[in-house]
């Protein structure tokens, strides 16, 4: 059988979640291969029975929070030095020579666009399409970023406020320098944007075609939403919460920022709500008067948990917002980066979310917006409406007959 190669950023729980779901979906027709530079989450991948190398250099824990920060803005930088995009690039050729891959898959390892047209390797992009942000706001589906929202800047109008997006856009391209660097030295072109260095030969969207409504290129395809399913169980108390009152489903991925959930926890205080967050990890180190109705664990298996609850309050990341549609409950979220933020925008376009910006969170308003979804019943209808379009993409044969048919 031809070998597939899996090359998740494992720092980050949902791109290796997504990573092992298409994995699981190819094993019986390919042999599976993962690769990482490691991660808190490599683990998963050995547990779901699949063969790992680990390569150099390693992301440690201090240079996954480097590279969070950069992403979401709060820190001028490059995500990797030149030097490290070279040693990247150099190890993955050193790795398909060994395992000779029909195809690479990732969801955010930029250097194996750079090592896989080196080799002439195909590429795979496990993505979505609130990752095309200039397309997103030339077509009005996407608002000005939270990272605009400072004074004077967010006293502007809101077409002057997109138009500087665009112009943001363009200068957040300088965060590719390594990448551009490199990728010349193997006889290639610079990458001319963050977009062009995020695009595979192929591309694919796991979200129901319904959920953007952008017009796309021919090398997307759309298959199954990856829904993380961890292999843990359920603790009793949340199992037995009562139903006296509305039930809350905090969750923040693994790209939360400490601060901002901590004061979302704090805010639930003396609120009619009780509240599941499994945001422990996040709150490392954090000083947090967690209040009585609050209940914060580690990971949980949320497409089990967040069926359980009334609401859900999220920060956007695609396989989040995912689960949280497959729950049929409205959502109020509260963004990270940029494609969290057009993420929550497309949930609000559909009549069952608000969304709050960062920087203008308050206990308050949050539990406005929380309350106002709760006595909403057409949101309520409308969010039960999407549930059944994601219901019915929930598919993993369109996953296997896409590698099949492409590379089978």
């Amino acid at each position: 059988m031809k070998t597939l190669l899996f090359s998740p950023a494992a720092y980050n729980l949902a791109e290796t979640t997504r990573c092992i779901e298409v994995a699981k979906a190819c094993r019986d027709d390919f042999i599976i291969r993962f690769m990482s530079y490691g991660g808190e989450f490599t683990s998963l991948i050995t547990e779901a029975g699949f063969e790992h190398h680990q390569l150099e250099p390693l992301v440690t824990p201090e240079k996954a929070a480097h590279i969070y920060q950069v992403d979401q803005g709060k820190k001028l930088g490059y995500f990797f030095t030149r030097a490290e995009a070279e040693a990247q690039v150099r190890n993955e050729l050193a790795l398909f020579e060994q395992v000779k891959p029909i195809a690479v898959i990732t969801g955010f390892n930029l250097s194996n666009n750079i090592s896989c047209r080196a080799a002439g390797i195909p590429l795979v992009w496990l993505t979505h399409s609130t990752w095309l942000l200039g397309a997103l706001l030339e077509a009005g589906l996407m608002t000005w970023p939270d990272m605009l929202d400072f004074p004077p800047l967010n006293w502007l109008p809101d077409k002057a406020l997109v138009w500087l997006s665009k112009r943001i856009l363009s200068i957040t391209n300088l965060i590719l320098r390594p990448y551009s660097q490199v990728v010349t030295d193997y006889g290639q072109p610079p990458f001319s944007n963050l977009e062009d260095v995020w695009t595979g030969n192929y591309n694919l969207l796991a979200e129901p075609e319904a959920f953007c409504e952008l017009e796309l290129p021919p090398s997307y395809h759309y298959i199954s939403p990856l829904i993380a399913k961890l292999n843990l169980a359920v603790p009793e108390d949340i199992l037995q919460l009562p139903k006296d009152q509305p039930v809350v489903y905090f969750a923040m991925g693994s790209s939360g920022q400490p601060q901002i959930i901590a004061k979302i926890i704090e805010g639930f205080k003396d609120r009619t709500y009780r509240v599941i967050a499994p945001v422990a990890k996040l709150l490392q180190g954090q000083e947090v008067d967690i209040p009585e109705n609050v209940i914060v664990t580690g990971w949980l298996p949320a497409h089990k948990v967040n069926p359980l609850a009334d609401i859900s309050v999220i920060h956007g990341g695609i396989g989040t917002v995912m689960t949280a549609c497959l729950a049929g409950k409205p959502v109020v979220g509260v963004s990270m980066m940029v494609e969290q933020e057009a993420n929550i925008d497309c949930l609000v376009r559909k009549g069952f979310a608000i969304r709050i910006r960062k920087n203008r969170l308050t206990p308050e308003k949050l539990c406005q917006a929380i309350d106002a979804l709760l006595g909403d019943h057409e949101a309520q209808r409308k969010a039960q409406a999407f549930q059944k379009i994601v219901q019915d993409s929930m598919d993993p044969a369109s996953i296997t007959k896409f590698f099949m048919t492409t590379f089978g």
